[in-house]
């Protein structure tokens, strides 16, 4: 019973916001925790904020540009003819500027906590990798096998491009592997970045649709910049029956298919990601909206609430690996379908 009260104090210091059940809202609660934002809000301690104040770099069409810390527009104060949109006005969430024909919103190329997490993890990914490569440096492989950190580096990276992008691009398989590993990588690291519940973890990148539509945008040009001809032909020229080809519904429906696969790629790792960081927090949620139920249903609840929010991280780690498996395999087979041969009568 004690080990399972520090793991309920645990979570509650860890939490990003401080929450009290009384004035708990959900809505901020969910969307403030997945949602962008231009600082990185650690927790709060006796009241106090601890917040990673981020750079807000803007544009404004009558002033020019403007460099600032977002701890000047916090809580809904104005800087400098800028401040965060409310709810009740337009770009909600977003920096607007005060103008006589109303609020505007300016060019934005603030650093905000997204911005930040992609930057952190990214690092991450190329310090890994220089990582296991430095064993390399050292070292024969033809000689004596990798062991420790090198070794799983090398396992994962072998399982990726013999088991997914051999199968399914075929034999020219390595001109593709650079792209695929790197997405396969990029993906799985920073899926296990956010559910890290501390800083510099948590911040929701691949929740992020924006982060998804990158990489889906980058398949759909590695499959249609380096089709070969058996491919276009397939697509505007199918092997159907002439008068399918007097009507062209058959290149119709294949123009479609070329953004809709890239699409379910964005859609797929988006709203998995997404729903796993929503249903974690809504589990954690339970400790302190049970609050106001008296001493002993909230400490029942928040006995079961640490075992499913245990088990969800433990999901979670398995869905991170797989949606990295999954668009890296799905990629591998649209970039095979676009490479393959004329079958021989």
């Amino acid at each position: 019973m004690r080990r399972i009260k520090v793991v309920i104090l645990l979570i509650m210091m860890l939490l990003p916001v401080s929450l009290r059940a009384q004035d708990m809202d959900m809505n901020e609660y969910l969307f403030g925790h997945i949602g962008d934002s231009y600082g990185w809000h650690i927790t709060t301690i006796n009241g106090h904020h601890v917040t990673v104040h981020l750079p807000v770099i803007v544009h404004s069409k009558t002033s020019g540009w403007h460099v600032f810390s977002s701890k000047h527009i916090e809580e809904g104060e104005e800087y400098e003819g800028f401040h965060i949109a409310t709810a009740e006005e337009p770009h909600e969430g977003k920096l607007v500027e005060a103008t006589p024909q109303g609020l505007v919103k300016p060019l934005d190329i603030s650093v905000t906590k997204n911005v930040l997490g992609l930057a952190i993890n990214s690092l991450v990914l190329v310090l890994l990798v220089l990582l296991g490569a430095r064993w390399y440096r050292k070292h024969d492989a033809r000689e004596e096998a990798p062991k420790g950190f090198a070794g799983i580096v090398e396992m994962m990276v072998m399982m990726v491009e013999e088991d997914i992008i051999k199968e399914c691009v075929g034999k020219d398989y390595k001109r593709y592997s650079p792209y695929l590993l790197t997405a396969f990588f990029f993906i799985f690291i920073n899926n296990l970045m956010g559910i890290v519940p501390f800083f510099p973890g948590g911040a929701n990148i691949t929740g992020n649709i924006a982060i998804t539509l990158f990489l889906a945008v980058c398949t759909f040009l590695a499959v249609n910049l380096f089709g070969n001809k058996h491919y276009y032909k397939h697509i505007f020229w199918p092997d159907v029956p002439m008068f399918l080809k007097a009507f062209p519904l058959m290149p119709l429906i294949e123009i479609i298919g070329m953004f809709t696969k890239p699409f379910s790629l964005m859609v797929r790792l988006f709203a998995n990601i997404l729903a796993g960081h929503i249903m974690l927090l809504g589990v954690v949620a339970v400790v302190f909206l049970t609050a106001k139920l008296g001493f002993a249903m909230n400490a029942g609840l928040s006995v079961i609430s640490v075992f499913f929010g245990v088990f969800m991280d433990v999901l979670e780690l398995l869905v991170a690996f797989l949606q990295a498996y999954v668009f890296t395999m799905l990629s591998s087979v649209f970039i095979g379908l676009s490479r393959q041969e004329p079958e021989e009568e």
